[in-house]
């Protein structure tokens, strides 16, 4: 599936950007004044090989779940628990991102694919037939693909074996196939797991080949000593490991996490399909480094959402060359920042649809 995947991805359609500059040039409004909007607009004709591209709609949000067992290192205050703890809040519709994912109407898929602790409810009793639509935005879905029960202590030996790591990839792009099959016009990434701000300050080392002092952040708001030490543990897990970021399938299983496996497969997914997907956070960016590491032309497909609080997200982004739309501090991961630059994504391919020319309106050009 991964091979098969890596080779649909191809890169973005030149004449489809050349139409849309084209087009944007002769919309009723001052050449360039809807700034990084436009270049937006033409990317993503780029992607889909049509001008104008289709509007991203609808929207489905993705959340891929998993524990660390990094976490015993005690990078993170907070209890493992609360992974699967939150997972029940996403299918109860009480976090951040069932707010923001109403106000949006996209829908959300939770996916375990490596939570430590028993689910709240269990999935052996859920009846199928009673299980929500695949885009139904008033009701969110769990997935259960679980590859282990969390991942090994990167400190002491790799997270997961090679086999592991490519189940986890394959499961993103499994539900990428599903979310688009069922119509999804666009995919936004989301990620919980305490501690996995850990290995992504490793995988965005192993990635870029910068300080682990900049790439690592404080995630939950770690106090000094506990930063100074989660930095110290980022250092210790590149010089056992010593990842090559030439082989990003060993990278991911060295340092990674089941969740930031199957976000790259997600990425690599929609890539493969020519449809946008929509990064979130610091986790979401060190994934699209392995999907870009994987593919070089799947970055065509991502879109920044906005740029995370944490430290290696700035580092990340500036790896793949890509600007993020909005920049509000958030570090919540979960998917909230996509769900907040949704609109401007929308916006940006509306006005191609939308908007008369000069010719069609009767506007006089200068």
């Amino acid at each position: 599936m991964l091979e098969t995947t890596i080779a649909a991805i191809r890169a973005a359609d030149e004449a489809a950007m050349a139409a849309a500059r084209e087009l944007q040039g002769r919309l009723t409004k001052p050449a360039g004044s809807l700034g990084a909007l436009e270049e937006l607009s033409v990317r993503l004709a780029g992607l889909a090989g049509v001008c104008p591209p289709p509007l991203p709609e609808p929207a489905a949000v993705a959340i891929f779940a998993g524990d660390h067992g990094v976490h015993a290192q005690g990078v993170s205050p907070w209890p493992q628990e609360v992974t699967a703890q939150m997972i029940g809040n996403f299918l109860a519709g009480g976090a951040v991102v069932n707010a923001f994912a109403r106000q949006a109407g996209a829908s959300v898929t939770v996916v375990d694919v490596g939570v430590a602790t028993p689910l709240p409810t269990d999935p052996a009793v859920l009846d199928p037939a009673a299980d929500p639509a695949v885009l139904d935005p008033a009701v969110p879905r769990l997935v259960v693909a679980s590859v282990r029960r969390g991942t090994r202590d990167l400190t002491v030996t790799a997270a997961l074996t090679r086999d592991e790591a490519l189940a986890a990839v394959q499961t993103g792009i499994r539900i990428a196939d599903e979310l688009i099959d069922a119509g999804a016009g666009i995919l936004l990434t989301g990620d919980m797991g305490i501690g996995n701000t850990t290995p992504a300050a490793v995988l965005i080392a192993a990635f870029t080949g910068a300080d682990p002092l900049d790439t690592t952040g404080r995630g939950t708001g770690v106090d000094d000593p506990t930063y100074a030490h989660k930095v110290a543990v980022v250092r210790a897990a590149l010089a056992r490991h010593t990842p090559d970021p030439a082989d990003p399938l060993g990278v991911l299983a060295a340092v990674g996490g089941l969740e930031h496996a199957a976000l790259a497969g997600l990425i690599l997914g929609a890539a493969a399909r020519r449809t946008p997907v929509l990064l979130d956070g610091v986790i979401a960016v060190s994934a699209a480094l392995a999907a870009a590491a994987f593919a070089p032309a799947a970055v065509g497909a991502m879109v920044a959402g906005h740029r995370s609080a944490e430290p290696g997200a700035t580092v990340a982004l500036r790896h793949l060359g890509l600007d993020p739309l909005i920049d509000l501090g958030l570090r919540l991961g979960e998917g909230t920042g996509a769900l907040l630059a949704l609109p401007v994504v929308t916006g940006a391919v509306r006005v191609l649809h939308e908007v008369a020319t000069f010719d069609s309106a009767g506007v006089a050009e200068k």
